[in-house]
C-alpha cells in the first residue's frame, strides 16, 4: 500500500497541467478562427469594391462614348454673330449684358442657309437674354445652362425637334454648340 499514494500526487499534478493546456489551445484556436473570419470579411469588402469600381467604370466608358467625336479633317464651321447687349430682369437695381457669340454649325453649307434666318434667331437670344437675372448668369453652370437654352430655341426657330436628353445626346438642329466670345453683366 506504500505505492498508492506516490501515484496519486502525480496524477493530480498532471491533471493541472492539462487544464492550463486545454484553455491555451482553446485561446489559440479562436484566435485562428478570428484571423480567418477577419481575412474572409476583407476579401469579400474587396471584391464588393471591385464590382463597384468597373460598374463605375463602365459608366465612365459610356460617357466618352457618347461625347462628339470631331474628325479633325473636317473642322466645323463658326457664324460670328453682332454683339447684344440687353437690360437683364430687375433684381437689385438696372443691370445689363453684353455679350458675344458665336454659333457652331456642321459645314459652310448650312451656315450660308442660316443667313436667311439670321434676323429670327437674334431675335430669339435677345428675347432669351432679356428674360434673364443677374444671379443666374454670374455661374459658369448659368452661362452652361443659357447656352444650351440659346441652341433649343434657336434650332425650334429654324424648325428642329427639341433634343431628347439633354447635353450628352447632341443637338437635333442645325446648331451644334454655342460659344461665348465675350460675356459682361454691369
Amino acid at each position: 500500500m506504500a505505492k498508492a499514494p506516490p501515484a496519486a500526487p502525480a496524477d493530480a499534478a498532471a491533471e493541472p497541467a492539462q487544464v492550463r493546456r486545454r484553455p491555451k489551445k482553446l485561446v489559440i484556436i479562436v484566435v485562428v478562427l478570428a484571423v480567418i473570419l477577419l481575412l474572409l470579411a476583407a476579401g469579400v469588402v474587396g471584391l464588393l469594391m471591385l464590382k463597384k469600381n468597373n460598374a463605375g467604370a463602365d459608366e465612365h466608358a459610356e460617357e466618352h462614348v457618347a461625347a462628339p467625336v470631331f474628325d479633325l479633317s473636317k473642322p466645323p464651321t463658326f457664324i460670328a454673330l453682332e454683339p447684344f447687349t440687353v437690360n437683364l430682369s430687375p433684381e437689385e437695381g438696372e443691370r445689363y449684358l453684353q455679350v458675344v457669340l458665336a454659333l457652331r454649325i456642321a459645314d459652310a453649307k448650312t451656315g450660308e442657309s442660316l443667313k436667311g434666318f439670321m434676323p429670327s434667331i437674334r431675335h430669339e437670344i435677345n428675347l432669351l437674354l432679356t428674360g434673364k437675372l443677374p444671379s443666374e448668369l454670374s455661374t459658369p453652370e448659368g452661362r452652361e445652362a443659357l447656352a444650351d437654352e440659346i441652341v433649343e430655341r434657336t434650332n425650334s426657330t429654324l424648325g428642329a425637334p427639341p433634343s431628347k436628353g439633354g447635353r450628352g445626346n447632341g443637338p437635333a438642329g442645325p446648331i451644334q454648340a454655342v460659344l461665348f466670345d465675350s460675356f459682361i453683366i454691369q
